[in-house]
C-alpha cells in the first residue's frame, strides 16, 4: 500500500504498537484489526508481549481489510527498580529456536497469572483460575486477572485492579521470568527482526537511557519509541534527539490493549511515516540473512 505523505500531516494512520488476547489484550487480532480499520489506521504492528500467536491471523485480518501489517513481538526485561520492554519488528517468527525461547517465557507468564490468583485468593479475594483462563481464551496477562476482579465485583475499573491489587508493588503482584534488555535485543535479533526501546521515559528514564544507548546499540538496538501514547512534546523532542544521536529510528504506537488499561485510543498518537520506511528499508537489509543464535539466560528463582 502506497500512503500519501502530505494526508499525514493532518491525521494518523499509523499504530506500531498494539496487543492482542495472544498476549494481555482484550482484543481477538482479527477484532483488533477491525477496530483498527474502523478508526482510520493504514498501518499497524501487533507487538504481543513474549508471542508471536496471534501474527497469522493478524496477517490474514489485515490483508482483507488492506492494511499494510508489521509482524512484530514485545519482549519484556527486567531491571533496577521495575521493567523495560523491547519491541521487535518484521520477526521471522517461524524459526523453531525463536518459538522455542517464547514458549518457554510463554509458560512463565502463565505460571505468573497464576501465582496472582494464588496471592488474591490468601487476601480472601474469590477470583478462580479457570474463570481467569476462560476470559484469556488465550494467554493470560495481568489484563485478564483485573477483568476478572471486575467482573466479581472487587474493583470498579480495571485501572483499579491494577492500582489495588496486581500493578507493582501492589498484594497480588507477581514477577516474572528476567531478561535483561541487552538479551532482548539479541533474542529479537535470532529472529532477523528490528529491536526498539519501548516507552522509555518511565524507565529507565532519559539520563539512565544515555547511560544505556551505546551498549544497546553495540547489542543491535534499531530504535527507539519517540511517538508514544501520553508523551508531551517535550518528552517527545528530547527522544528525537536521542534517536538522532544514536543514529536509531524514531518510531511510536499507543500500546493498545483495550478501553480502559492505557490512556491512549488506537490510533490515537501521530507517527510519522518516516518511521515506517526506515523500519522497512533496515528489514529488507536483513532478509534471506542467517541470523545470530540466541541462548535463553537461566531462570531466576525469587521470593
Amino acid at each position: 500500500m502506497t500512503l500519501a505523505r502530505g494526508e499525514l500531516l493532518v491525521s494518523n494512520y499509523i499504530d506500531l504498537h498494539t496487543h492482542s488476547t495472544a498476549s494481555d489484550g482484550i482484543y481477538y487480532p482479527t477484532e483488533l484489526l477491525h477496530r483498527a480499520k474502523e478508526v482510520g489506521l493504514r498501518v499497524l504492528a501487533l507487538t504481543d508481549h513474549d508471542s508471536s500467536d496471534g501474527l497469522d491471523e493478524a496477517a490474514q485480518a489485515a490483508h482483507e481489510l488492506d492494511i499494510d501489517f508489521i509482524p512484530g513481538i514485545e519482549i519484556n526485561t527486567d531491571v533496577s527498580g521495575g521493567e523495560v520492554h523491547v519491541l521487535g519488528y518484521f520477526i521471522e517468527y517461524q524459526r523453531p529456536a525463536f518459538q522455542d525461547i517464547l514458549r518457554v517465557l510463554r509458560d512463565a507468564r502463565e505460571r505468573r497469572g497464576q501465582r496472582m490468583v494464588e496471592l488474591l485468593n490468601e487476601q480472601g479475594v474469590a477470583v478462580s483460575w479457570e474463570r481467569v483462563r476462560e476470559i484469556a481464551a488465550g494467554a493470560v496477562g495481568r489484563p485478564h486477572v483485573a477483568k476478572a476482579l471486575l467482573e466479581a465485583g472487587y474493583v470498579h475499573s480495571i485501572g483499579e485492579a491494577f492500582d489495588k491489587y496486581i500493578g507493582k508493588g501492589g498484594p497480588a503482584y507477581a514477577p516474572r521470568y528476567k531478561l535483561t534488555p541487552e538479551d532482548a535485543v539479541q533474542l529479537i535479533a535470532s529472529a532477523n527482526g528490528l529491536s526498539v526501546m519501548a516507552h522509555p521515559i518511565e524507565l529507565p528514564g532519559l539520563s539512565e537511557l544515555r547511560n544505556w544507548l551505546p551498549g544497546l546499540r553495540r547489542a543491535g538496538l534499531v530504535g527507539l519509541e519517540t511517538y508514544y501514547g501520553p508523551y508531551t512534546p517535550e518528552q517527545e523532542q528530547a527522544l528525537r534527539a536521542l534517536a538522532d544521536e544514536y543514529d536509531l529510528i524514531p518510531t511510536g504506537g499507543t500500546d493498545f490493549h483495550g478501553p480502559g488499561i492505557h490512556p491512549t485510543p488506537l490510533g490515537g498518537r501521530y507517527v510519522p511515516y518516516e518511521a515506517v520506511e526506515r523500519l522497512k528499508a533496515e528489514a529488507v537489509k536483513r532478509y534471506g540473512l542467517t541470523p545470530p543464535t540466541f541462548e535463553l539466560p537461566p531462570p531466576v528463582e525469587e521470593k
